[in-house]
């Protein structure tokens, strides 16, 4: 593949990461001006919101997986370096591709569930007990996120393993 639909590729997969956050920063955004409401009319009007709890609860599941993508490309997941930093850096690499491989293998096994939840929503038409929406809304995210996370770490996994050949096309004076 050529450089520049490589850069393509990137400039997509961030993008799409981005986007993930920001909707899931949309999401949270909503939820807090719900729950505000919701204690408002329970404290000031004396008339509780019934449907404040159930959705606030259904709006976290899409929340969880929003940022996976972003975070991915970012490289904010949380890490221990303290063994990884006295390792050689031959070593060091092939354990990242360990690590990427992995998660690779959680976000494909994620994705299935997903795609499998949305269908099987999507068919029975199954819906929330008070708010009556469609569970297959809350899926369909959680789909699409996990579809960028996967994208992202596939994406990571070669640009690491490209990154050893080229070491060792250098060592060898390739």
């Amino acid at each position: 593949m050529s450089a520049d639909k490589l850069t393509r590729i990137d400039t997509l997969l961030d993008k799409a990461a981005v986007g993930c956050a920001l909707a899931g920063g949309a999401i949270i955004l909503l939820q807090a001006v719900w729950m505000s409401w919701g204690v408002f009319t329970r404290y000031a009007l004396n008339s509780p919101d019934r449907m404040v709890t159930e959705a606030t609860a259904l709006l976290l599941f899409p929340v969880a997986f929003s940022g996976l993508a972003f975070a991915l490309r970012r490289d904010a997941n949380p890490k221990v370096t303290m063994l990884l930093d006295i390792l050689p850096a031959r070593i060091r690499h092939w354990i990242e591709v360990m690590n990427l491989v992995i998660i690779a293998i959680i976000g494909l096994w994620f994705m299935y569930v997903s795609f499998s939840a949305t269908l099987r929503t999507f068919d029975s038409g199954v819906a929330s007990e008070i708010l009556l929406w469609p569970r297959v809304y809350f899926w369909i995210p959680v789909m699409f996120s996990m579809v960028i996370f996967v994208c992202c770490v596939m994406q990571r996994l070669a640009q690491q393993v490209a990154k050893d050949n080229n070491i060792t096309n250098v060592k060898r004076g390739a």
